[in-house]
């Protein structure tokens, strides 16, 4: 699942004439058109605010130094190759909305919370506005966001945003896209001042126009809850869905999805796990690999590797299976590392 960096779901959402602020792509050395600007790193990952991914420019001054000591910040182990440039936007209130795929009911649903930004994760649960929207119409879909932010007079607005936004997940096969914060100006402007997107490998057929920054990184990493405590590491798309299904049916609560794909190497998977290690809550990480293309003792190196590196890396609950699952085995055993049998043999021991 390509996860596209934020300037690139803004052009999507542009396209779906979806409100985002007045914005440029940044090299390593342009200068700013206008002032006060937003500088943005544009890596595949979230908590780039609180990694200093984020900073205010008044001035060309201030614009310089931000953009140079941006291209050289490494964020759960990327760099960008252009950064984004935002007006800087007058704040009323902050809002999340999104549009996601609920696997439980097999559904489309639009998602609402009067509460965005940062911290959106400890907004109680029950809060958040959750319909289908083949279940009613736009119009009365309007009406329920006006109340969950409580705009009244922003219903028909929020009828067409919601409308739009549908339109723009079906038309690029988006797997989720979201908008957090939903930003009301203080003019009085509704503006996506943010937004992650994933779209559907499985559709890129339909799409002879993909051409991502997220097609340069070897790992598809998803953040799924940054409370979870199981991190998940699997290759293939389809794997790495089962695994992380497999850790919600056993009763934990994954952290990420994470497709470490048919060419992993090495470093990318040492980069994989330096990831993980931003989420506080994880406890443990589950190993789910098949072997074909990628050769399970390319994954043993890179465990080791990544714990001679990693001092404080969680508990490794390990699973390689396939090509050249033997000399795997003998390099994870050399190195006082379990490999388990199966995926069942995992989640038994998860629960250990």
């Amino acid at each position: 699942m390509p996860v596209l960096v934020e300037y690139e779901a803004k052009m999507l959402l542009n396209a779906g004439a979806i409100p985002t602020p007045r914005s440029t792509i940044v090299t390593d050395s342009d200068l700013s058109e206008f002032f006060p600007v937003v500088l943005k790193s544009q890596v595949a990952t979230g908590g780039r605010g609180k990694a200093g991914g984020i900073v205010l420019a008044h001035n060309q001054a201030e614009f310089s130094d931000a953009r140079d000591k941006l291209f050289n910040l490494s964020i759960h182990g990327l760099r960008p190759s252009v950064l984004l440039a935002e007006e800087a936007l007058a704040i009323e209130r902050e809002f999340y909305l999104a549009i996601v795929i609920d696997r439980a009911t097999a559904a489309i649903q639009i998602v609402a919370h009067k509460n965005g930004g940062v911290e959106v994760e400890a907004n109680d649960a029950e809060g958040f506005f959750k319909i289908n929207y083949i279940m009613a119409s736009f119009e009365t879909i309007g009406d329920q966001l006006a109340d969950v932010y409580d705009l009244p007079s922003k219903a028909l607005i929020l009828r067409d945003l919601a409308k739009n936004l549908v339109k723009c997940f079906n038309k690029n096969d988006a797997t989720l896209i979201e908008i957090n914060p939903l930003v009301l100006t203080k003019d009085g402007r509704l503006v996506a001042a943010d937004c992650k997107m994933t779209l559907d490998d499985d559709a890129a057929f339909r799409h002879p126009e993909w051409s991502f920054e997220s097609d340069t990184y070897d790992t598809n990493f998803v953040t799924l809850n940054k409370n979870g405590t199981v991190a998940t590491i699997a290759n293939g798309a389809g794997l790495a869905m089962a695994t992380v299904d497999a850790v919600v049916s056993a009763g934990h609560v994954p952290a990420n999805f994470l497709d470490i794909g048919g060419s992993a190497t090495t470093e990318n998977v040492v980069a994989a796990f330096k990831k993980i290690t931003a989420f506080s809550n994880v406890s443990t990480i589950l190993i789910n690999i098949f072997g074909g293309i990628v050769q399970c003792d390319t994954v043993a190196h890179a465990i080791v590797e990544a714990r001679e590196q990693l001092p404080h890396l969680p508990r490794l609950v390990i699973r390689l299976s396939g090509n050249r699952s033997k000399e795997a085995a003998q390099i994870l055993t050399v190195h006082n590392l379990q490999l388990h049998a199966s995926l069942e043999d995992c989640l038994k021991e998860l629960s250990q």
